[in-house]
């Protein structure tokens, strides 16, 4: 791929099935068996087999070894295995990674996973603790001391930047936060299923670090998410409709650092997503307007307003009223805030729904999904299509 040219993987491949475990906070069992649970539900989804596999694709972050997962799942010889680094921002590359090595002939059938116990075992909101050394890590230096020790701390900085650079209230994070909460009430597999909230609730919870409150902030998670990747021409004949990978990209920007990136020359925006955006509209020939449901990374909620801008789907500051006239069908599995946060990895799954037409909160004729992964870190987004 280039930041320069379009590229020609879209159409090559397509998400023919989708599984996971149930989302909780206590999932009571290891986090390899989440994994495998969740790519044995896939491949089910998909009408194939542990024997149809070839290649698996994870998360550096995953505890679960491609490895070891295929020799818990029963796959055999495999020809492709890869990681993405970068916490959630790998969610849609390793989708992408999955399209490459099926477009190169290098993989038939991969499955991409992601698995923890997020809520029960190792917490990412709590922040830096007992982590080893590492070059990029270094810049975390100059932030620790002064208080910026969790995820939420670091994303305060931008959002109150945000704010102030547009003479905005943090009801506009607000909407974001309604309108997930409405989509996760009607989704039974939603750990928010049937508990809607309003802005009024939004402006009442607590403080976690201003202009944060609780419900700007993602859950923390118990399980599994599988996806399974194989050709166009393939998927034609399995049983589900599948999802096209139209377009699929990778962003870091310029002076990117880890949640941290606050020597840029402005905080408003995300440059790594400029970089996906404009890789996933040169690629696709797409536009904002050719977008019919938007499954955008949530674990805070002013990172979805500054999507939206990076996106062109409106104007810098104007996200929050983008948002509160429902100008997008937004989330609606109910994102990381409402349904799970699995690392963005359930945000694919939705996608593909609607591009099915199974979703709970289905956008009549849906046939263009944009899916975004986590941002503030390198990261990535897919256009999904049907096919045809």
């Amino acid at each position: 791929m280039s930041i320069r040219r379009a590229d020609s993987l879209g159409g090559k491949a397509a998400i023919v099935g989708i599984g996971a475990t149930e989302f909780s906070k206590d999932s009571g069992r290891s986090e390899l068996k989440l994994a495998v649970e969740a790519v044995r539900a896939a491949l089910d989804d998909a009408g194939l087999t542990p024997a149809d596999v070839d290649g698996l694709v994870t998360f550096t972050m995953d505890t679960s070894p491609e490895i070891t997962v295929a020799q818990a799942a029963g796959i055999g010889e495999l020809s492709f295995f890869s990681r993405i680094h970068y916490g959630g921002g790998a969610a849609c590359a390793t989708v992408q990674q999955a399209a490459l090595a099926v477009a190169s002939g290098i993989a038939d059938v991969v499955v991409c996973y992601r698995a923890f116990n997020e809520r029960s075992g190792r917490r990412f909101g709590s922040g830096v603790q007992r982590r080893e050394p590492t070059a990029e890590g270094a810049a975390l230096g100059w932030n620790l001391p002064y208080g910026l020790l969790t995820p939420a701390s670091w994303v305060a900085m931008a959002a109150q930047r945000y704010l102030h650079a547009y003479g905005l209230d943090p009801v506009v994070f607000g909407h974001v936060a309604v309108v997930d909460r409405r989509h996760a009430a009607r989704n039974p597999a939603a750990y928010f299923h049937g508990k809607p909230i309003t802005l009024a609730d939004h402006a009442a919870s607590r403080w976690i670090v201003e202009p944060l409150r609780l419900l700007d902030c993602c859950q923390e998670t118990d399980g599994g998410q599988a996806l399974v990747v194989t050709s166009v021409e393939r998927a034609r004949d399995l049983p589900r409709p599948p999802a096209v990978v139209v377009a699929a990209a990778q962003g870091a920007g310029r002076s990117q650092e880890q949640m941290t990136s606050f020597y840029r020359d402005g905080l408003t925006g995300l440059p790594e997503t400029a970089v996906v955006a404009r890789q996933l509209w040169r690629t696709s020939g797409l536009s904002p307007a050719d977008i019919d449901v938007g499954i955008l990374y949530d674990h805070f909620t002013p990172f979805v307003l500054m999507q939206l801008e990076e996106f062109g789907f409106c104007g810098p500051g104007e996200a929050g009223d983008f948002v509160a006239a429902d100008a997008l069908p937004l989330n609606t599995h109910g994102g990381q805030l409402g349904e799970a946060y699995l690392h963005g990895m359930n945000g694919i799954a939705e996608a593909v729904r609607q591009i099915r037409g199974t979703s709970v909160n289905q956008v009549a004729g849906a046939a263009r999904s944009l899916v975004t992964a986590g941002t503030g870190v390198p990261t990535s987004g897919l256009v999904l299509g049907a096919d045809g």
